[in-house]
């Protein structure tokens, strides 16, 4: 799929947004959070046998560790929370990055490895169907993500951004955004950074369901997430 950044020509200057280039628009930000509500109610009814199958392979393979893996993350306006995921990786994996993080396959202020040896059987399967992310409904009806919206990043990954970086955190954070439908893995830090500000120049309902469904099409059709 051809990166959204070409397709909707994202400016690549490292310009401070304006206030009146955010879309600040009450009844597009009460909108987007009935949808919010609802699309994480719903979805958490229709995934709950998904939930159930997921919970016990996990503790199949890993009695020990527990079935969810809370991280704090950081969302708006640089608020800390505890972000959900389904355990992909053994019990001790936060212990064992620092011997890893010198074999990081992206650039700049996050770390990803396509052959983590962190990782679990099932962990593989559900981070390439990205089933690990499912359980990030609950932060969305809690109001701490929202459904569409930048990534939220790791403290130790917001210490190393500039001012220009930290306007991503400006908005609520998403469950998906333009760099998960642009390629994710394969764009580099500041090219997400890029498309995450140009999404909050330009967020909109039409733009919301739009990411949305292409994030639908990318999960079943694709085979690069890691």
């Amino acid at each position: 799929m051809k990166a959204v950044a070409v397709e909707q020509s994202v400016a690549s200057s490292e310009q401070i947004l304006t206030a009146d280039q955010v879309n600040a628009n009450l009844s597009y930000l009460r909108m987007k959070r009935l949808i919010d509500i609802f699309g994480s109610i719903f979805g958490l009814i229709l995934l709950a046998p998904i939930f159930l199958i997921v919970a016990i392979l996990v503790k199949l393979e890993d009695p020990k560790g527990p079935v969810f893996f809370k991280q704090v993350r950081v969302g708006k306006d640089e608020t800390e929370f505890q972000m959900y995921k389904f355990r992909s990786m053994v019990s001790n994996a936060e212990e064992q990055l620092k011997d890893l993080l010198a074999l990081n396959e992206v650039s700049g202020a996050m770390f990803k490895m396509k052959n983590d040896p962190r990782i679990t059987k099932i962990g593989k399967f559900i981070r390439k169907t990205s089933i690990d992310e499912l359980p990030q409904l609950l932060n969305v009806l809690k109001g701490e993500m929202s459904l569409v919206g930048p990534r939220p990043p790791l403290k130790r990954e917001v210490e190393q951004y500039s001012e220009y970086h930290l306007q991503r955190l400006i908005v609520t954070p998403g469950c998906t955004g333009l760099w998960q439908v642009s390629g994710r893995n394969s764009v580099g830090f500041e090219e997400m950074v890029e498309l995450d500000l140009h999404y909050i120049r330009h967020r909109k309902l039409q733009l919301d369901i739009k990411i949305i469904i292409k994030t639908a099409l990318v999960i079943f059709g694709r085979s690069a997430a890691f």
